[in-house]
């Protein structure tokens, strides 16, 4: 039970949500950060704090750890779902990278040499699922930047090649219209073709519209300049356009059949991006408790507190920029000795040391690792209530 209602406004624990949101690189992570809250079961704190500090032992080491992609493609598994649906190149890029991050971390925390120093985080990951194959097919119809590959099939292969050829045939034989029409006079000698509503054109003055045959399509904001379609390229522009909706058709209809393949594992692919959360989460976690210097103090299944060199987290970060040192505080709390007085002057740090108790419990309660010497004890709390001001 944790009492007032705003009991973290009033000792710091939004900033503190905050600084871990900031230090998050996916939306995974941010909402891990934010259902942060005050947990009483002493064996998931265990674990909780467990995982965090092998986290941070794992910054701190050499270990280098793999380049990954936090993007969350839950939203486009969701769409996958639907029958006859179909996620776009985009999507499928997306998914493709993170996917592969998964798979890079699955097999990155299963190796032998991580068991010893990081079973926790060995555990996290043993079960996961991975999908090379669905890996693999998206690599067999995206180029590594994201594109649809032109031999994604046959007919699209064919649709470009059919495309490319019509179009260099068209630029060549417009760019003899327009060299000889800046003969004739009929265009300045720097103008050059345009595009409008897809299609090539040459811009021209008003004056002389008529001395070119062919379709206007547009003509300029100030009316000193039309746009015209030669009329013997209407019909080369035609088939472009006939074939970007044969390419657009061909495309959805990859697309479709990528989507159809990966529908069957949607569920089970949606529920390993569990583990992007959770290392994304535990990244931001570790980061912050290097920033702070905090650690996993010795942790008992009982309210005890027994804190050496604790400090406030967010008056050090503050004290730390203006090149000032922190007071840290010793403090002790038992079965025996349940009270704590502290009386002084105002701007004495009562309150500071009433909101760092208050805090770092909190914090330690959340599965967050603490400012304290690593000589502290502390303990699992039922209630925290806090009256300030």
């Amino acid at each position: 039970m944790i009492y007032p209602e705003h009991f973290e406004q009033k000792i710091g624990f939004d900033q503190v949500r905050q600084l871990l949101i900031t230090a998050c690189q996916s939306t995974l992570g941010r909402e891990k950060v934010d259902e942060l809250t005050f947990l009483t079961d002493y064996d998931t704190l265990v674990v909780l704090l467990d995982r965090s500090q092998e986290y941070l032992n794992l910054l701190n080491s050499d270990q280098t750890l793999p380049d990954c992609h936090f993007h969350d493609a839950r939203p486009s598994l969701r769409k996958a779902r639907v029958e006859g649906a179909w996620l776009d190149e985009s999507a499928v890029f997306n998914l493709r990278k993170s996917l592969a991050s998964i798979e890079l971390l699955v097999r990155f925390f299963n190796r032998e040499e991580m068991v010893g120093p990081y079973p926790r985080l060995v555990d996290l990951t043993s079960e996961v699922p991975v999908f090379p194959d669905v890996i693999k097919r998206a690599d067999a119809i995206l180029t590594p930047t994201g594109e649809l590959k032109d031999n994604a099939s046959p007919e699209l292969a064919a649709i470009r090649r059919e495309m490319t050829t019509t179009l260099n045939g068209l630029s060549r034989r417009l760019q003899q219209i327009l060299r000889q029409a800046q003969q004739e006079g009929l265009v300045d000698k720097d103008t050059t073709p345009s595009m409008r509503d897809g299609r090539l054109v040459i811009p021209v003055a008003p004056a002389f519209k008529r001395k070119i045959k062919g379709i206007v399509h547009d003509e300029s904001a100030t009316g000193k300049t039309v746009f015209i379609e030669p009329a013997e390229l209407v019909e080369a522009n035609n088939r472009i356009r006939e074939l970007e909706n044969e390419e657009r058709r061909e495309i959805i209809r990859i697309l479709t059949r990528f989507t159809d393949y990966i529908r069957p594992d949607v569920a089970e692919m949606a529920a390993s991006y569990a583990l992007l959360a959770e290392l994304d989460f535990l990244r931001a976690k570790a980061s912050f408790a290097r920033t702070i210097g905090a650690i996993r103090p010795r942790f008992e299944p009982k309210p005890i507190l027994d804190w050496v060199k604790a400090i406030h987290p967010l008056l050090y970060l503050s004290l730390h920029k203006q090149h000032k040192e922190i007071v840290p505080l010793n403090v002790t709390l038992t079965d025996k000795q349940r009270l704590l007085i502290i009386s002084g002057p105002n701007a004495g740090g009562k309150s500071v040391c009433l909101k760092t108790v208050g805090l770092l419990q909190y914090m330690l309660q959340c599965g967050l690792l603490i400012p304290v010497h690593d000589s502290s004890r502390t303990g699992c709390f039922e209630r925290l209530f806090i009256d300030i001001g």
